[in-house]
């Protein structure tokens, strides 16, 4: 597996995360016997960090991933996060240790490489979103004194919300890496986009993150499951998924998805879910990516595509023509 190095912090991991999230949901939901042999498998494959949240599954995800972790006992680099809640907004200082604290005991370790901010940023800061303000004046200082208390390594952030607001965050170079949306649909963060482009313009994220020193760490890379280009979810997946920074709705993303059938036949990939892959992994932009997985065989399948190599000039050509459709498709 092919790593690249993580932004300032000087540390290489692989192109491949290891996602925990709800959205595929093995990691909050699935059989535990599935779980290790999932972990096991990343492990064999050269898959060096792990994404994990307390919001995945209410705790579940850190569980189950300690548990494995704990069994295994794997040299490897461990990312979780913190989420501030509305009312913890007066003491974000106390949020942040007692979240890192709970974090640790399911996690069943003494320290996490990577700890996440995993609130929206914007400039109103309503609700569960958190302004560039607070972030910079409050949540960095705290995630300090983690690191001093020697509970974290790295810092980073999950950017979504307001995009003049996230570039304010990034430029202040207080943070080691960003999660950024980045995916077929929505090749924002990689640069500009069509003029009336339906999606949340994140334009340029990649660049300025990376300008910035900070890692970049793709997440969405299938649109939620709406790059397999099947409206079918899995079981074990979330029943329902709202697009971050894509279309309307779900059932737009996976009919848009369906117009990336003739670059995928092109680059001879053997389905949409590959091409999604390999389209962010030929970013040099990108440090790692991750995918939402139920089944080890759509993790192997991830894997798979990202050491088939980036796509040809050519692919790339013939999608962003599609891609600069969507400003005008009537979807």
């Amino acid at each position: 597996m092919q790593k690249r190095t993580l932004g300032r912090t000087g540390i290489e991991v692989s192109l491949l995360t290891f996602g925990c999230g709800a959205v595929g949901g093995l990691m909050t939901k699935g059989e535990p016997a599935d779980q290790l042999d999932a972990v096991r498998r990343a492990l064999d494959l050269g898959i060096t960090f792990f994404d994990t949240a307390p919001l995945y599954g209410d705790g579940a995800s850190e569980t189950n991933l300690g548990r494995i972790l704990q069994e295994l006992k794997p040299d490897i680099l461990l990312g979780s996060k913190v989420r501030i809640a509305p009312q913890q907004r007066g003491d974000i200082a106390a949020a942040v240790s007692d979240s890192i604290e709970q974090s640790l005991r399911r996690l069943q370790r003494d320290h996490v490489d990577l700890l996440q901010l995993h609130n929206p940023i914007t400039t109103a800061g309503d609700d569960w979103d958190i302004t560039p303000q607070e972030v910079l004046d409050q949540v960095a200082p705290a995630f300090e004194r983690i690191k001093r208390d020697g509970k974290a390594r790295f810092f980073g952030i999950t950017a979504f919300g307001d995009t003049g607001e996230l570039h304010r965050v990034i430029d202040a170079q207080a943070f080691d890496s960003a999660q950024i949306v980045y995916n077929l649909l929505n090749p924002s963060a990689g640069g500009p986009v069509e003029s009336g482009f339906p999606g949340q313009n994140y334009e340029g994220l990649l660049e300025r993150a990376t300008s910035a020193g900070m890692g970049t760490i793709v997440v969405r890379s299938l649109a939620g499951g709406a790059l397999s280009g099947d409206e079918a979810r899995h079981p074990l997946g979330m029943p329902l998924v709202a697009p971050i920074g894509s279309g309307k709705d779900y059932a737009t993303d996976v009919r848009r998805a369906r117009g990336m059938a003739s670059a995928a036949e092109k680059a001879d990939c053997a389905d949409l879910v590959e091409l999604a892959i390999r389209y962010v992994a030929s970013n040099p932009a990108v440090s790692t990516l991750q995918v939402g997985i139920a089944t080890v065989d759509q993790f192997l399948g991830a894997a798979a595509a990202v050491n088939r190599g980036p796509l040809s000039a050519e692919v790339l050509a013939e999608i962003a023509a599609v891609q600069a459709g969507y400003a005008g498709d009537g979807l």
